[in-house]
């Protein structure tokens, strides 16, 4: 069978929309929340066991595992659309060297950072914001995290690979899996053994091991891309593409790690001239972000699951069927983030309850925090989707800058300078005042790039 007639029996390219998009989508969202809820699962355990100079320390920790995740990205979304779009061009030769050479540099990557996170962890810990009472507890916890890293860079690739193929929900299922596992050693750990922090970073590394082991089991099964020794071969042509493809993903998960950093020392800073504290201040915040996190993810994973449809559809020139996943992205999206802001106002402590039960000091600025900081994330189903869209499309300078806008520039800029004027509550509203105004310049990316991407002249429909 040739290429070219392998990508037209390619069920990307003819499967009805109603069934492939739910095929798709709903596995990756399903992974994307159970990935969510490794982090906060700790959280919760640690809350209860250690309290929430506990919490403060996984806070600290986050932005580097979040630096890993986004370089992990890189890899894992670039190879994802570059695959996508080599196959809907009946490319397949392509599609196996970029899957393959991904494997080989995400691997890599992860060793190195594992080993940096380790050599200058403390200084590290001081840089996102941990005080003298907060430190021991942040050293414990990145001292054992830091040893998942390799874990994690070659997890989100595969992971996207098997997704592209075919296998969402066989992915979807070692999630859970590795979830369920990290719940039962949390409590074990945690409660039982009284290990505190250390033992949920133990949890959380053995619940990754579970996964990795899991995804790669898939490896065999393979339909559409050749895993040899030869496409192992490192390609800087492919090797360029796809981390170009990847870069907005990368840049939005590194973003996270900014946003923090730059959270936690406006909060350490203000902090301590309020009532409130430094340690209540970046402990509540760091809650907010990851309850806020789980809401993002369903978001993004309706849209990365559908990413294969529209790359490949986009690639075979069937524009009527990009346009349509991607308008059904950003509905569902932007309907579910209007439904988790109106529970972040009705019912924020339901939620920070969970975390622990603390001083009425801390949960006064929690409830405010959770209120005035997601107030207007209903506009995030928008601009994430977006993001996507560009890259699923092969436009990755158009992602980066949708994504670069609000999460390298807006969001810090408008942290530091609304602090300053407002004090600790300014961090607060940064919150809304990027969320609508990242919402503002994605409708204007899309309005100058549309007709770019769909000439109408060259249209084809399914």
């Amino acid at each position: 069978m040739s290429e070219n007639t392998a990508a037209t029996q390619n069920p990307l390219g003819i499967e009805p929309l109603r069934k492939l998009i739910p095929h798709y989508a709903v596995p990756a969202t399903i992974a994307l929340v159970v990935n969510a809820l490794y982090n906060i699962v700790d959280q919760i355990f640690i809350g209860q066991s250690v309290g929430y100079l506990g919490n403060t320390a996984t806070n600290i920790i986050n932005p580097l595992m979040i630096i890993m995740l986004g370089i992990a990205t890189l890899w894992g979304d670039g190879c994802a659309s570059y695959t996508s779009l080599q196959q809907g061009k009946g490319h397949q030769e392509n599609a196996s060297t970029g899957v393959c050479n991904t494997f080989a540099m995400s691997f890599a990557v992860g060793l190195i950072f594992m080993a940096l996170s380790l050599i200058f962890l403390k200084p590290i810990c001081l840089l996102f914001g941990a005080t003298e009472t907060s430190l021991p507890y942040a050293m414990a916890y990145g001292s054992v995290i830091a040893f998942g890293f390799p874990l994690m860079a070659i997890l989100n690739p595969v992971t996207a690979s098997v997704r592209v193929d075919g296998g969402a929900t066989y992915g979807m299922v070692g999630l859970l899996v590795a979830c369920c596992s990290n719940i039962i050693l949390d409590a074990l750990f945690c409660l039982k053994f009284g290990w505190g922090v250390r033992g949920a970073a133990i949890a959380t590394v053995i619940g990754e091991l579970i996964n990795v082991i899991w995804i790669l089991a898939y490896i065999p099964r393979f339909q559409n891309v050749s895993i040899r020794k030869k496409y192992f071969r490192p390609n800087w042509s492919v090797i360029k593409s796809i981390a170009g493809l990847g870069a907005s993903s990368c840049i939005l998960q590194l973003s996270f790690a900014l946003i923090a950093a730059v959270s936690n020392n406006m909060l350490a800073l203000y902090g301590a001239l309020s009532v409130y504290g430094v340690d209540i201040t970046v402990a509540a915040m760091g809650i907010t972000i990851k309850i806020s996190n789980v809401a993002v993810n369903v978001v993004q994973g309706v849209s990365t699951g559908s990413q294969p449809i529209m790359g490949y559809n986009y690639g075979a020139g069937n524009y009527d069927r990009t346009k349509k996943t991607f308008w059904f992205t950003v509905v569902t999206g932007t309907l579910f983030m209007g439904l988790a802001t109106v529970i972040f106002q009705l019912c924020p402590m339901a939620m920070i309850s969970l975390f622990g039960s603390e001083s009425d000091l801390y949960n006064e600025f929690a409830v405010m925090c959770m209120r005035i900081f997601l107030l207007l994330c209903v506009a995030n189903g928008l601009q994430y989707c977006t993001s996507i869209f560009f890259q699923s499309v092969g436009r990755p300078l158009q992602a980066s800058i949708n994504t670069f806008s609000k999460q390298i520039f807006l969001v810090p800029l408008a942290m530091i300078f609304l602090s300053h004027a407002m004090g600790v509550t300014g961090v607060l509203w940064a919150g809304p005042l990027t969320d609508g105004t990242a919402c503002v310049i994605s409708i204007i990316l899309l309005k100058m790039n549309w007709k770019k991407i769909f000439p109408s002249e060259t249209a084809k429909t399914s």
